[in-house]
């Protein structure tokens, strides 16, 4: 069965993306396409921050593009682990914001030194506001917007015309359902009730059912075997959506 992945292949280099491996294992024949496009704002804003270390408790990040945006910064090369720029990670097996609220909380103490939070445009204000109301200060630094990718339209209608209605396609953020969802279903037509969707997250999930999407599964956490797990079971025939 064919499953429609949208987001960026894994950097050319390192290996295969272990989204494509991992579903593989499960006899699911994964493709991937980027959905979005992003571009760095307020870098030198950033670099002053990084500058006064002594002026923060520490560092949150819950995107990848933060993440890119502290290495332009310090001019490291791009690579994936917070360790690699001489950070240590904790929190990381979250999952979400709200998991990552309850870390933070239960670890720093109230009127503490500011959390700097290098965010996109995009951002939801569940972290923020949980911090809020524990009088945990974070101070948000805009440090990229989103778009759609300049190839997007292009690239689906070229899978859709030569793969055909895939088995299942899979959201990894609210951006994708945003820029994504009106152009899969255009092309999917009548033969959209036959695709299982599926989200990497509680967020994407809601995303697509504020849209008027049902989620037929949503990743345990957002990693490549509890998605690979949860496409596995939801595509079992005697499933439906949930």
């Amino acid at each position: 069965m064919k499953v429609l992945l949208l987001k960026d292949p894994k950097d050319k280099g390192s290996g295969p993306d272990p989204y494509i491996e991992e579903l593989g294992s499960y006899n699911l024949e994964a493709t991937l396409i980027p959905a979005l496009s992003f571009e760095f704002t307020s870098l030198d804003s950033l670099f002053e921050k990084l500058s006064h270390p002594e002026c923060y408790g520490g560092l949150v990040f819950t995107s990848p593009r933060a993440l890119e945006a502290i290495k332009i910064c310090l001019k490291e090369k791009s690579k994936k682990e917070v360790e690699e720029i001489g950070l240590v990670a904790q929190g990381e097996m979250a999952g979400n914001a709200e998991k990552l609220a309850e870390y933070i909380c239960s670890r720093e103490k109230p009127n503490s030194s500011a959390l700097l939070f290098p965010c996109g445009a995009l951002k939801r204000e569940v972290l923020p506001t949980a911090l809020r109301e524990k009088g945990i200060p974070l101070e948000s630094l805009t440090v990229y917007q989103t778009a759609q990718h300049p190839d997007l339209q292009e690239s689906l209608s070229s899978y859709f015309s030569q793969q055909g209605i895939p088995a299942s396609i899979v959201f990894f953020s609210p951006s994708g359902v945003k820029f994504c969802l009106q152009h899969i279903q255009k092309l999917s037509g009548d033969l959209i009730n036959q695709v299982k969707f599926a989200a990497i997250g509680p967020s994407t999930a809601k995303a697509l059912r504020d849209a008027g999407v049902a989620v037929s599964c949503t990743a345990g956490s957002p990693t490549a075997q509890d998605l690979a797990a949860a496409l596995h079971t939801a595509l079992q025939p005697h499933n439906c959506c949930l």
